[in-house]
């Protein structure tokens, strides 16, 4: 018995669920267990935790700006982004996809938030070059930054109480258009933070957050994905591995012809599969949950048992 129980097979099983247990009971905030059990950041939780232990910057929700000297070029020059993002704003093009191909924010546009790729992970978008050329340019002087859109809220847009999935990286948020009020306002594991015409803030995405903008004004931030500092070169490595190779999959276009990461292709036919899943849920909620904990169930049964 013992010599089936510490099997290298069920020590991973263990490993797996200790560390979806830290991430569920890491911060203040966080999900019911029964959403947590099917969330990605379960899925993902040996690899953040991994990201988490070499961490650089303190484990915690909201971190200090002043420890990230390269955003300031952002900073100091956010009047002439802003103008940038004004413009494609009054053309329509900070808009939601127009097709099941943006995975990682496909449930933000049910509910008003809208996007435009400036960088992501490597991919190619002719679309920010040319439309952004001084905001790409500055964005090219941050090497730790993957990932760059602006981020629209309308009068009324919220985000759901979320974890994101990857812990490889840090959010930078800087307010471009906002309403300068309270009432436009995120919550970063339970804390309020509201933002401000030329003010940033970096915080860990990881954390559970959420947003609501319940002004009669549009939110525009320039919204960042900044590499995680790690504490040595092995991490910084692993780090760099999954940014390029795996989170790279998630690129989408702004526009037609431009690069869709093979995530974002597969999305469309996922999301077909979770359409059935979601008539089930309002047809028959127990029915739904009886499903979805037997696929989960069996996933696991069929990775460390069978």
């Amino acid at each position: 018995m013992w010599t089936i129980a510490l099997s290298p097979k069920f020590l991973v099983l263990y490993g797996f669920f200790a560390s979806a247990l830290f991430v569920h009971f890491r911060g203040k905030a966080r999900h019911r267990f029964t959403r947590q059990l099917t969330d990605h950041s379960t899925l993902l939780a040996p690899f953040n935790c991994i990201l988490y232990f070499f961490s650089a910057v303190p484990n915690r929700p909201i971190l200090n700006l002043a420890d990230f000297p390269e955003l300031d070029i952002l900073s100091e020059n956010w009047q002439t982004i802003r103008d940038e993002a004004v413009a494609l704003r009054q053309a329509g093009s900070i808009r939601s996809s127009d097709a099941y191909d943006d995975l990682g924010f496909n449930s933000f546009f049910k509910t008003g938030w809208t996007r435009f790729y400036l960088k992501w992970y490597g991919g190619d978008l002719p679309s920010a070059r040319e439309n952004c050329p001084k905001t790409t340019a500055l964005l090219e002087r941050c090497p730790s930054i993957h990932g760059a859109m602006f981020a629209a809220l309308p009068p009324g847009g919220s985000l759901v109480a979320h974890r994101d999935p990857y812990a490889g990286s840090l959010r930078y948020h800087l307010g471009l258009v906002t309403p300068n009020d309270d009432r436009c306002r995120i919550y970063i594991d339970g804390d309020l933070y509201s933002w401000r015409d030329g003010e940033g803030i970096v915080f860990d995405e990881t954390y559970i957050h959420k947003a609501i903008n319940e002004t009669d004004q549009d939110r525009i931030i320039l919204f960042c994905d900044i590499e995680r500092p790690m504490r040595n070169a092995v991490a910084r490595v692993f780090n760099r591995f999954l940014a390029r190779h795996v989170v790279s999959l998630t690129a989408t276009k702004n526009v037609p012809g431009e690069h869709v990461g093979a995530f974002n292709r597969a999305f469309k036919y996922v999301y077909a599969f979770r359409r059935l899943g979601k008539a089930l849920k309002a047809r028959n909620r127990r029915a739904y949950y009886a499903v979805k904990y037997v696929l989960v169930g069996g996933l696991l049964y069929w990775v460390f048992v069978s």
